[in-house]
Parts: C-alpha cells; structure tokens; sequence
C-alpha cells in the first residue's frame, strides 16, 4: 500500500487576508443592497430595484470568492455582522431610522464577535506547516487503498 504525503504548505499573510479582503467587499455590497431593497420600496421604484440587483450580485460574487478558504458558517455570520451593523448606521443618515443606545450597544457586541471570529481564523497550530497531508484516494481505487475496508484486495471480493 502506497501513501502519498507531503506538508502543507506554510500559511502565508496573503493567504488568509485576500479571503477576509473579498468577504468584507461583500458585507459593504450587502450593506448597499439591505438601504436600496429599503430605498426601491417593494421593489416598486425601478432605479433602486436595479441598484439593489446589482448590489445583490456583486455580494454573491464576493461571498462565494471568500467561501473558498473561509468556513461558510464564519463566513456568513461575519457577512450577516457587517450587513446588520451596517445597515443599522447608515438607516438613520439616508432614511427616517433611529438609532438608539440600546442598538448601539448591540451592534458594537456584533462587531466584537467579528473580531473574535477574524482573529480564531487566524489562530493555526504551530506545527501546522510539517502535518502530514493524505491526499484522498480515487474513487475507484479506495477500497484497495483503504485499510479498514472490508475488501480484499488479494482476491478482489468482499469479505
């Protein structure tokens, strides 16, 4: 039985900071798209339905460009942090909201959880670097390679 192995490779700044850059791009296109939904009224005003479409779209572009080295549950918890937080500010200066202390004082607990969810992604074990890695097996050839399977390899059939 052949195992192939290799180390990860080290995790840079860049790595970790371009997913972070592109989900933060898409918690201030979520933010454009909660004020035009409320600006389009329904969806009754035709230039703020076509603003909010294309907010909406650029989110899920730079959603998805994050949820590629970002936990979707991470992932969408800080983008539903920064959309909320975001909206809550700027409904007061574009629309008649309100902001009272009460949601001040929440928003800012959302955006501490935030930060604690920025910095335990950035928290990796030490050696993570020299881990070995197992590369999954083909599809077809897992049950030779696989040790625990009930399947022989020397005869070809299942045990």
């Amino acid at each position: 039985m052949t195992t192939t192995t290799h180390t990860a490779e080290p995790i840079t700044a860049a790595k970790t900071t371009g997913p972070w850059v592109a989900l933060i791009a898409a918690g201030v296109f979520e933010v454009g798209y909660a004020l035009s939904v409320n600006g389009s009224e329904g969806f009754t005003n035709f230039a703020w339905s076509i603003i909010a479409i294309v907010f909406f779209l650029f989110t899920l572009f730079f959603l998805s460009v994050a949820l590629k080295k970002i936990d979707v549950g991470i992932g969408y918890a800080v983008l539903a942090g920064i959309g909320a937080v975001g909206a809550a500010l700027l409904g007061p200066v574009f629309f008649e909201e309100t902001l009272t202390p009460a949601k001040a004082f929440w928003l800012a607990v959302i955006i501490g959880g935030v930060v604690w969810l920025k910095l335990a992604d950035n928290a990796t074990p030490n050696n993570a670097a020299a881990t070995p890695i197992r590369e999954p097996a083909p599809r077809d050839e897992w049950k030779y390679r696989n040790p625990s399977s009930e399947y022989s390899s020397v005869d070809r059939s299942w045990r």
